[in-house]
């Protein structure tokens, strides 16, 4: 509400009331014949419909965001994944960074992976492992850090992995150690070219020279 007043002082309720019937113009004298003004009526400004549209148009927008991001990628048309790339403000922000995928945070990771409907591996990380996983990022040991991806993949298979020698384990429930890396983690993949292997030593050293971590 704007409350708009004249030069003169406010008076009272009952001349705000009677200023109502009179024109603007009306200048009522008192006993000694003097002049004084009456105060015309505050005037309400309507609410702004434009901010209640705005508003009104960004519910509807999280609304369809929300509904959209309960499917997976598969189950999405082509004009839902666009319409999350054109209105998912969080997203945009990610993807304006312009770095690879292998230069994003592990929640940077989980939120594109949770937003564009892919499997989710980060969410199986922890925060210890999440923390590891940005440590290695910003060291520039991506192999390191692809390493726990793998680890990440691992646990979509849900409690049950193969391990060493025809062992089976629960990657869900498994810390990420070099120990376990090396009984059971490393023997969940057909490693025919040996790259596994490789994020997963990277892995390793990386842990053995920041063992706080």
């Amino acid at each position: 509400m704007t409350i708009q007043f004249n030069s003169a002082p406010f008076l009272s309720t009952d001349s705000a009331r009677l200023s109502s019937s009179w024109s603007s113009s009306t200048k009522p004298t008192d006993s000694s014949g003097g002049t004084f003004y009456i105060p015309q009526l505050a005037q309400e400004t309507p609410a702004s419909s434009d901010s209640a549209v705005e508003t009104k148009n960004m519910k509807s927008v999280e609304a369809r965001l929300a509904e959209i991001k309960a499917k997976d990628a598969m189950s999405r048309t082509q004009e839902e994944q666009e319409f999350v790339r054109a209105n998912d403000k969080k997203l945009a922000e990610i993807t304006a960074q312009g770095k690879s995928l292998e230069e994003l945070t592990a929640e940077e990771l989980d939120y594109m992976q949770k937003a564009t409907g892919f499997v989710n591996t980060m969410a199986n990380l922890s925060p210890k492992e999440k923390a590891l996983y940005n440590k290695a990022v910003a060291s520039g040991d991506t192999e390191a850090a692809e390493g726990i991806s793998q680890i990440a993949l691992i646990r979509m298979m849900g409690h049950m992995a193969r391990g060493t020698d025809g062992t089976t384990y629960d990657p869900l429930n498994t810390e990420i150690t070099a120990a376990n890396i090396e009984k059971y983690f490393r023997h969940s993949f057909s490693d025919p070219t040996g790259e596994v292997t490789s994020r997963f030593q990277a892995l390793i050293r990386f842990m053995d020279e920041n063992p706080d971590a």
